[in-house]
């Protein structure tokens, strides 16, 4: 059953992930929609709404790091990383919720 919840909430190594941060080594996004960006998002984190990931898979690609993607609870993320993946972006870590990357 724990496993089932890392799934859906952010499966990745959290110390892993804040020290590819913490090196410049990966780019935060933040797959909420802008209204909830705006009510606080982990710092440097780029906001592109789950939405409107495909649209910019090219941006994303050029960023040329590994890719961090979180949300509110961990379920956008957790398609976003899907998302990526299979169009190619094999390097991407779910963080879950924002609040893991504070």
């Amino acid at each position: 059953m724990f496993n089932m919840f890392k799934t859906l909430f952010g499966n990745s190594d959290m110390s892993e992930i804040k020290n590819l941060i913490a090196e410049n080594q990966a780019v935060v996004i933040d797959v909420r929609t802008p209204q909830e960006f705006a009510g606080g998002h982990p710092q440097g984190a780029k906001n592109i709404p789950l939405d409107k990931l495909a649209n910019n898979l090219n941006t994303i690609k050029n960023f040329k790091k590994v890719v961090v993607v979180c949300c509110a609870s961990g379920m956008r993320s957790a398609s976003a990383k899907a998302l990526l993946q299979k169009s190619g972006i094999e390097e991407v870590y779910d963080a879950g919720s924002w609040v893991n990357l504070k």
